[in-house]
């Protein structure tokens, strides 16, 4: 066994991560709050980042992560984000894209219009 796979053995043992995410996919479009910590490191506060989630990676693993884009003003800024970090508070599904991939990067070089993903309304 790998010493990275006794960590996260041991890890899991001391502290069950109760975590429970929606079901979503590349594709959805996600609200994710993240606990930003202020600069003094007295204050924390929660904040949405809401944008297409364009890949997942290991979902259910402890190194599982996913990636969220979003487009600001005309700059599009992309977030990774670990399953079981502690920043991570909630993942709120707002909605199911229709996608026929598991990785969406080529919305890197689309905006606008062509940035989109239709709506699944056979998917609920």
């Amino acid at each position: 066994m790998n010493l990275v796979d006794v960590v996260n053995k041991n890890y899991m043992d001391k502290n069950p991560i109760p975590k429970s995410f929606p079901d979503f996919r590349a594709g959805d479009t996600l609200i994710v709050h993240v606990k930003i910590e202020e600069e003094g490191g007295n204050k924390s506060r929660i904040q949405l980042f809401q944008g297409t989630c364009i890949a997942i990676k290991n979902k259910g693993h402890m190194r599982g992560h996913f990636r969220v884009r979003k487009m600001s003003g005309s700059i599009g800024v992309e977030r990774v984000f670990p399953f079981y970090s502690p920043n991570v508070v909630k993942i709120e599904l707002k909605e199911k894209g229709k996608s026929r991939r598991a990785k969406h990067y080529y919305l890197r070089e689309r905006t606008g219009k062509q940035a989109r993903i239709a709506v699944d309304y056979s998917r609920s």
